[in-house]
């Protein structure tokens, strides 16, 4: 019994010691948003010129934000014509196609605050990538642009 406590503890640590190393480098978030970007540029809906999707900025520049470490950020904004005067109805529709959009192409995994049903003039959808590190923000309003989105890599370092 006591060989299997040992072989247990063994393992588990070695398993920890073998998960934990340099974790995600800025080279390989960048990597996966400039996939993200020509996703979105590739994407059925957003290649639509009545989307009016625009890349405000693009991914290819490292922005200081530690010591030695940096980010990288993609800015862009969308636009969804509004068909009624119903204004929740088309913020649940714009923030629906987005969630749909970042979740099913691009692989975000996306976070719930169920308190902005209520909300009658915005939404902000929130999708992560643990893995490189890449969280999203859009905010969905009823104005143009409808989408503005900002998805930005965590504080890492070039290696």
């Amino acid at each position: 019994m006591r060989v299997a406590r040992i072989a247990v503890a063994a393992f588990l640590v070695g398993g920890v010691v073998s998960s934990c190393g340099t974790g995600p480098t800025l080279q390989a978030a960048s990597a996966e948003l400039q996939k993200d970007m020509q996703r979105l540029e590739a994407d059925d809906v957003f290649k639509n010129p009545l989307k009016k999707l625009r890349i405000v900025d693009r991914p290819d520049k490292d922005l200081p934000c530690d010591k030695g470490k940096f980010q990288r950020v993609l800015r862009a904004t969308a636009d969804e014509e509004r068909k009624t005067p119903d204004v929740d109805g088309h913020l649940d529709l714009a923030q629906r196609l987005m969630e749909n959009t970042l979740s099913r192409v691009l692989h975000y995994k996306m976070t719930y605050d169920l308190t902005q049903t209520d909300w009658k003039d915005a939404r902000v959808i929130e999708g992560r990538k643990d893995v490189p590190g890449i969280t999203v923000r859009v905010i969905v309003v009823p104005e143009s642009p409808t989408w503005r989105l900002v998805a930005e890599t965590d504080c890492l370092s070039r290696s």
